[in-house]
């Protein structure tokens, strides 16, 4: 490795010592994932020295890449056992991408940000993540003709999930997202929906901050 590249190593092994161990998550694949994906690659160049703060960062379009306990957590809470084909709703930067794409068997990610996408494709190829497949495309509706799904995850809020994602939810899977808080004004909580049979169990897990989930692409 060159120094610089030693030295994102170290700030990695940091960020999963202080901002999730000391959290309370537990060692498995996905913080496995989280000490070897660079973080840094995805992000602007101006950001870089921030790469492994304990907050969210700025993209263009007004879009952001989460912070990394956010990012972790929403991966563990698929419960995914690295079989599953996993839908991904919001491609941002391509930084979840990469986290999913090392527990998972393949990974299906929609971005309506046109722009968003191809940057974070040429980030995704560059480092050889050929499990990945990228639509730009309206995420509220899915992928359908990859259904059913052993895992979603949406990076951006709404008041309910959209029916078609859940539709392509497969038994005893989960979709993780950020919800509105209606006890809260302005308030949002990361939901975690488990498919049971025709229904599904619903556990709020903890306050978060996310962007709006939109109809349409740009």
């Amino acid at each position: 490795m060159t120094r610089g590249e030693t030295e994102a190593a170290r700030e990695r092994a940091a960020m999963v010592r202080h901002q999730l161990l000391a959290r309370g998550m537990v060692r498995s694949p996905v913080l496995t994932a989280m000490g070897e994906v660079p973080r840094e690659m995805f992000i602007p160049r101006s950001r870089r020295a921030a790469a492994y703060d304990d907050a969210p960062l700025p993209l263009a379009g007004g879009q952001t890449i989460s912070q990394p306990y956010v990012v972790a957590r929403m991966t563990e809470e698929l419960g995914l056992r690295g079989d599953e084909r996993v839908l991904e709703v919001g491609t941002g930067s391509g930084y979840q991408t990469a986290i999913l794409a090392r527990v998972a068997a393949a990974v299906y990610s929609m971005e309506r940000d046109a722009l968003l996408l191809e940057r974070a494709r040429e980030v995704l190829t560059r480092l050889g993540y050929d499990t990945v497949h990228l639509r730009h495309g309206d995420g509220r509706l899915g992928w359908p003709e990859m259904k059913p799904f052993g895992g979603i995850l949406v990076a951006a809020v709404g008041r309910e999930p959209p029916p078609a994602l859940l539709a392509q939810l497969a038994p005893g899977a989960r979709l993780v997202m950020p919800l509105k808080d209606p006890d809260a004004e302005d308030g949002e909580v990361l939901m975690r929906l488990e498919r049971q049979g025709e229904g599904f169990r619903r556990t709020p897990l903890f306050p978060v901050r996310f962007v709006p989930l939109l109809a349409g692409i740009r």
